[in-house]
């Protein structure tokens, strides 16, 4: 194998330092191209070659650089982060990196804008050590993918000279119980829609429930016949489409095994639902679609024992193979009508995509398993989706391409909470990884 670039430990984190310092949360359009103007500073900087694509939302930033070899890898990310919630709740300013026994801390470091920093700086330490790429590289890096990533599909359709890649690798997913990355061959697809019933004109006092018909209840009822106590959606023709795993992703269902140590003890979960574990517990996680409530709202927003004017509910649902968006929004409209709910108003939010997959021995899937033996000292787990979902699809549907996914959090990362962190040495070799996987691809042009 050819003696890889190294990435240096400094300078991932000084760059790591500057983009948490930019906050950029959803829907927060100045702050995200705050931070979209920065990434594409730090792209440049790393001898990418950028386009700043403008959008009604979120910027795309585009870097490109070709290789040596014609073929060429796009590397999806995204630099958008949840909002920090009560900062009191952090030890640290969450836009402020910290770093305690080689442990990062911020807003961003192990979903986003750490493995983007982490592949940049690989792509950086590439360029420092040859002075070109081994292969081309084309890098994504949007700021809706919190939101469903409704811009992402129009920029993919103009820019296709642009983004025209081989294949497809992005960050996300989860690690196995021994602490390794898993690779996905692919992810899931996301619907998002609000549910809404409206009430009387004016709040009226309580005690007129005898009376007047409460929107909150309403919504309560309707929200109880999507989904039964035993977690099964029940809205007719949901799991229709779907096929289940073929002979060889039950085999490496059967061989995965999740972190359920490290996700009951940071999580502060007793169990999973149905006290499931093992094999059964990851087959759930990948092989079934989800209906997730995120929020419950009332108006007016208060806390006095009133009749609420309205009550809305946003519902997400993670997809799996042969499930579309918008046939799941209609379904679930046939489904509230004939249950006498003609009163639910159904909205679908913005963005959203189908899943995307790729056979899980597909060629460029095998050898981004295949250089885990060289920086995790064993091949990656494959697994054909995890509990996830990424926009991946524009990618197959654009250019036919394979995807695959690579592990980063650990279940004490808290992308979502408070104190999100990440262990210096994880996005070290996940910036190594792609050097590997860059090398491997050039050789194999």
């Amino acid at each position: 194998m050819t003696e890889p670039a190294f990435i240096s430990t400094d300078r991932l984190i000084c760059d790591l330092d500057q983009l948490i310092g930019v906050a950029g949360g959803p829907g927060q359009r100045d702050e995200l191209t705050a931070v979209a103007t920065r990434v594409a500073a730090m792209m440049r900087g790393r001898g990418l070659k950028v386009e700043l694509c403008v959008t009604p939302g979120a910027p795309v930033v585009i870097g490109r650089r070709a290789g040596r070899q014609p073929y060429t890898v796009l590397l999806y990310h995204h630099y958008d982060t949840p909002h920090p919630g009560p900062w009191r709740a952090w030890l640290h300013e969450p836009y402020q990196m910290a770093e305690r026994d080689s442990v990062l801390y911020g807003r961003g470091v192990a979903a986003g804008k750490g493995p983007l920093v982490a592949h940049l700086n690989a792509i950086a330490a590439l360029l420092e050590a040859e002075g070109e790429l081994p292969c081309g590289v084309v890098v994504v890096a949007e700021g809706e993918h919190l939101t469903g990533s409704p811009n992402l599909g129009p920029v993919v359709a103009e820019r296709r000279a642009l983004l025209k890649a081989n294949a497809c690798l992005s960050s996300g997913g989860e690690r196995d119980a021994s602490g390794q990355p898993f690779c996905y061959s692919g992810a899931k697809g996301l619907v998002q829609v609000r549910l809404r019933v409206n009430g009387s004109s004016t709040p009226l006092p309580a005690g007129l429930a005898a009376s007047v018909p409460n929107p909150l209840w309403r919504l309560v009822w309707a929200l109880g016949q999507i989904k039964s106590d035993q977690e099964e959606v029940l809205i007719g023709g949901f799991y229709d489409a779907i096929e289940g795993p073929t002979r060889e992703e039950n085999r490496a269902l059967r061989a995965a095994a999740v972190d359920e140590a490290g996700r009951t003890y940071a999580w502060g979960v007793a169990q999973f639902l149905f006290d499931m574990t093992g094999a059964p517990l990851v087959r759930s996680e990948v092989t079934l679609p989800t209906c997730n409530i995120s929020a419950l709202a009332v108006e007016p927003a208060h806390d006095l024992p009133v009749i609420p004017t309205g009550a809305t509910a946003r519902l997400d649902f993670q997809l799996v193979p042969r499930q579309r968006p918008q046939q799941v929004v209609e379904l679930l409209n046939a489904h509230l009508v004939a249950r006498g709910l003609t009163d639910i108003v159904t909205e679908r939010l913005p963005g959203g995509y189908p899943p995307a997959q790729s056979a899980t021995d597909d060629a460029f899937v095998q050898l981004v398993s295949e250089i885990g033996r060289h920086i995790h000292d064993a091949p990656l787990r494959v697994l054909p989706r995890g509990p996830f979902a990424q926009p991946l699809f524009y990618f197959v549907e654009a250019f036919g391409m394979p995807v695959a996914s690579v592990a980063v959090a650990r279940p004490s990362s808290a992308p979502y909470g408070a104190n999100e962190c990440i262990p210096l040495p994880d996005l070290v070799r996940h910036g190594q990884h792609l050097i590997e996987v860059l090398y491997a691809c050039a050789r194999q042009s």
